[in-house]
C-alpha cells in the first residue's frame, strides 16, 4: 500500500437524523459539526440486510446502508453511496456490530469506501476491514486533516494496532501477506514449567502458536493453529472465491478432514416472506450452489440437507424445507459444533459471531470473516490478538425461571458493557452458579459474547462437560491439568454478580443492549409472534423450558392466545429427536405450536417465524434484535419460559405472573 494516501471522495456522516443523511446523499457536504450526533451501535445486519447477501463479489457494492436506520427512517437506498462518490464513512461507537458478515465491508469497499472513522469498532468487522484492505481509524483528527483536503501517512493508520496487523494492512490484506509467508506443519506444544500464571484462553493459544510468533503480551497479533475449521452456506461460496483468488485452483488444503461446511442459514429460505415475495430465491440458489461446489470439489465434512420424513408444523404447513422446499438441516452450525465435534483445550473457528457457542465446552470458539476462514483452510492457522479476560463470578442460586438468557440481558444493559469496554475481550464464566448450569446454559452464555462484543467465551471444563460428552457423543473424556485459568492470572477485570439478585429480563426492540426487568415493564405489551429457537435458543434445555410452561398451559386450558403464533424451532434433529421420546411433541400440538426444522429461520430473516410488516410485535428467544433482523417489525428478545407464557397470554408476561392468574378467560 502507498506510503500516504489521498481521499479525493466524499465523507457520509452516518447521523442519527435521517433528513441530514438525506442531505449528503442529494450532494450537500458536511463538516462534522453540520452532521449531528452521530449513529452508534451500527450492525452489519444494517450495512448489508440477510435480504441482500445473495452475491459474494463486487456485486455488494449496490447495497451498503440499505438497512441503516436513522431516526425511524432508512434513508439510504441501492447505488446511493455509489453515485454519491463517498470514500469515508464516519459513525459513532461499536460500529459494526453483530454478524461476522465479510458482506459489509466488502459492499462499503465495492461501492468506494476506503476509509471507516468510528469511535470504536466491533473485533470482527475490524478485522475483516484489514483482511480487505478497508482503512480504519478512531482518530477523528484524522477525519479533520482529510476534509482540509491532507493526504495521510499510512503510518496513521498503523498507530495503536500490532506489528503483524501492521504488516497485513501494508500488505493490502491478509491473503497478500499470507501468500509469501511460511507456513510450518502445525504442532501442538506443551507449556514451560517456568511459564507466567495464564488465563484458560492464554494456555490454549500458547499450546497453538506459530513457531515464528514474536511476543505473546496483551494486544500481540498472532497465528495459531486450529482443530476445526468451519463455514456455512451464506459464506462457503465466498471463502472458495478468495482461496481461489489468492492461491489458485484447486487449492491445496491443510487437513480437509476437519473442515466442516454446513449447510444452515438458507435452507429455510422457502418459507421466507422477503424472499419468497421479492424473487430472491434465485439468489439463494446461487449461494448454495457455491456452498455445495465447495463440498463436492474437497474431501471436507459436509452437513448438507437432509430428505425430508415427511413432519410438518402443527397447523399442517410444512415444517421444514430448503431453498426448493424438499429438505431440512442436521442442525445449526454453532449447536452441532457442541454436539459433535469440540473438545475441551481446542480451538475453534467458524464463519459466524455465534462460534463462540462451543466454548461452554472449555475450548477457544471464535467467529472469523470469509478471508480469515480461506486462509485457514489452506494454512491450517487463524490469526487473532493475544486478548485480555473479563471474568464473570456468578456466585449463589438462580431463583427458578430464571436462565442463562436473563444473565446475559442483565450483562448487556450494564454501562461498561453498553459502552463498549468489553470489545475483544474474552468472557471467562465462573462461580458456583455457572458451575451449577447444564452444558446447554452454559452454551447461551457462550453464544451471546458475540451481543456482548467479546472476543469468545469459555467456560473451564468440569465433570459436567465431561458428562455431556459422554452422553451426547459416548465419549470417555479425561481432563487434564492444565485445563483451567490459573488462580493468580491477569484478568483485566472481575464482574461479580449476586445469582438470587437476577430477574426474568427483556431486551427492547432495536439492541440486545436494550435491556429491562421484566417485572420494570411499565404498560401491557401485546405481542402477534412469539417465538422460541435458535442456535441460541433451541437445545434440550430451553425446550424444557418451553415444555415446562406448555404443559401448564394445557393442564389449565390454555392454547397460543388467539390471533397470535407460537413458532418452536429445534436447534438440530438430535434435539426433536430427544423432543419426540419425552413426549413433548404431544404438548407443543395441543396448544397449537408450529414447529420448525433446524435452520437459521427466522432469527436469520429467513424462515417461518419473522414479521411481515413494521406494526407487528414479536417476543423471541434469539441472540439479537437488530433493526430487520427477524422482519420489518419489532422484536423484544427474553427467555424460553417468557417467550412460552407470552404466547399464551397474548402479551409479555413471566410464567410466574401467567400462573397466579386464577382464570385463564382474563387472557
Amino acid at each position: 500500500m502507498e506510503d500516504t494516501i489521498r481521499f479525493d471522495g466524499r465523507v457520509l456522516f452516518l447521523s442519527d437524523d435521517p433528513a441530514i443523511v438525506r442531505r449528503q446523499l442529494s450532494g450537500e457536504s458536511l463538516t462534522r459539526a453540520q452532521a449531528g450526533a452521530l449513529r452508534d451501535n451500527v450492525s452489519t445486519d444494517e450495512i448489508t440486510p440477510v435480504t441482500v447477501m445473495l452475491t459474494y463479489d463486487e456485486r455488494l457494492g449496490r447495497y451498503p446502508y440499505v438497512g441503516f436506520k436513522a431516526g425511524n427512517d432508512m434513508p439510504i437506498g441501492e447505488h446511493d453511496v455509489r453515485r454519491g462518490g463517498f470514500q469515508v464513512s464516519v459513525a459513532g461507537k461499536r460500529y459494526g456490530k453483530g454478524s461476522s458478515r465479510e458482506s459489509s465491508p466488502l459492499a462499503e469497499l465495492s461501492a468506494g469506501i476506503r476509509l471507516i472513522v468510528a469511535e470504536s469498532f466491533e473485533r470482527i468487522y475490524q478485522q475483516n476491514c484489514d483482511n480487505i484492505g478497508i482503512l480504519t481509524t478512531t482518530d477523528f483528527g484524522v477525519l479533520d486533516r482529510i476534509l482540509a483536503g491532507e493526504a495521510i501517512p499510512i503510518t496513521e493508520f498503523l498507530k495503536g494496532r500490532d506489528a503483524l496487523t501492521q504488516q497485513i494492512i501494508r500488505s493490502g490484506g491478509l491473503l497478500a501477506y499470507s501468500k509469501f509467508a511460511e507456513w510450518p506443519a502445525p504442532e501442538v506444544s506443551t507449556e514451560s514449567p517456568d511459564a507466567p500464571p495464564r488465563t484458560l484462553v492464554e494456555k490454549i493459544m500458547a499450546r497453538r502458536l506459530h513457531p515464528a510468533t514474536p511476543g505473546t503480551a496483551h494486544g500481540d497479533g498472532v497465528f495459531v493453529r486450529v482443530d476445526w475449521r468451519f463455514s456455512h452456506d451464506y459464506f462457503t461460496g465466498m471463502c472458495a472465491h478468495l482461496m481461489h483468488r489468492a492461491f489458485g485452483e484447486p487449492a491445496a488444503l491443510h487437513d480437509p478432514a476437519r473442515i466442516i461446511a454446513f449447510q444452515d442459514h438458507l435452507v429455510l429460505a422457502a418459507q421466507s416472506f422477503p424472499h419468497v415475495s421479492q424473487g430472491l430465491l434465485p439468489g439463494v440458489a446461487n449461494l448454495t450452489s457455491g456452498h455445495r461446489e465447495f463440498v463436492a470439489r474437497y474431501p471436507v465434512l459436509a452437513h448438507g440437507q437432509r430428505a425430508q420424513d415427511g413432519e410438518s408444523g402443527t397447523d399442517g404447513t410444512d415444517g421444514a424445507g430448503g431453498a426448493g422446499g424438499a429438505d431440512d438441516a442436521d442442525g445449526i452450525c454453532h449447536a452441532l459444533m457442541a454436539e459433535r465435534y469440540a473438545l475441551p483445550g481446542q480451538i475453534v473457528i467458524g464463519t459466524d459471531s455465534h462460534t463462540p457457542h462451543a466454548g461452554a465446552l472449555g475450548c477457544l470458539a471464535f467467529g472469523a470473516g470469509a478471508t480469515d476462514i480461506a486462509n485457514s483452510w489452506v494454512t491450517g492457522y487463524v490469526r487473532c490478538k493475544v486478548p485480555q479476560t473479563l471474568r464473570i463470578e456468578i456466585d449463589g442460586e438462580l431463583a427458578p425461571g430464571v436462565t442463562a438468557k436473563d444473565v446475559v440481558l442483565h450483562l448487556l444493559r450494564l454501562d461498561a458493557i453498553r459502552s463498549g469496554d468489553a470489545i475483544g475481550l474474552v468472557f471467562e464464566y465462573a462461580g458456583s452458579a455457572v458451575r451449577a448450569m447444564s452444558v446447554d446454559e452454559r452454551a447461551t452464555l457462550t453464544n451471546m459474547v458475540a451481543e456482548l462484543g467479546g472476543f469468545t467465551g469459555i467456560v473451564a471444563p468440569d465433570e459436567k462437560t465431561v458428562a455431556f460428552l459422554k452422553a451426547r457423543r459416548g465419549i470417555d473424556f479425561t481432563l487434564e491439568p492444565w485445563m483451567t485459568s490459573d488462580a493468580d492470572a491477569d484478568y483485566r477485570d472481575v464482574i461479580r454478580l449476586d445469582a438470587a439478585s437476577l430477574t426474568p429480563m427483556l431486551a427492547r426492540p432495536g439492541d440486545p443492549g436494550n435491556g429491562v426487568a421484566l417485572a420494570e415493564l411499565e404498560a401491557p405489551m401485546a405481542i402477534d409472534i412469539a417465538y422460541g429457537g435458535s442456535c441460541t435458543a433451541g437445545k434440550r434445555d430451553d425446550f424444557d423450558a418451553y415444555h415446562d410452561v406448555l404443559a401448564w398451559g394445557v393442564a389449565n386450558g390454555l392454547r397460543v392466545a388467539q390471533g397470535r403464533s407460537l413458532f418452536l424451532q429445534f436447534g438440530t434433529m438430535d434435539v426433536r429427536a430427544y423432543c419426540e421420546a419425552r413426549g413433548y411433541l404431544k404438548t407443543f400440538e395441543a396448544v397449537g405450536a408450529t414447529l420448525v426444522s433446524p435452520g437459521c429461520g427466522a432469527c436469520a430473516n429467513c424462515g417461518p417465524g419473522q414479521s411481515t410488516c413494521a406494526e407487528q410485535v414479536t417476543i423471541s428467544a434469539i441472540n439479537r434484535n437488530f433493526p430487520g433482523r427477524s422482519g420489518p417489525g419489532s422484536v423484544w428478545l427474553a427467555s424460553p419460559y417468557t417467550v412460552a407464557a407470552s404466547a399464551l397470554a397474548g402479551r409479555i408476561v413471566g410464567f410466574d405472573e401467567l400462573k397466579a392468574t386464577a382464570l385463564a378467560s382474563q387472557w
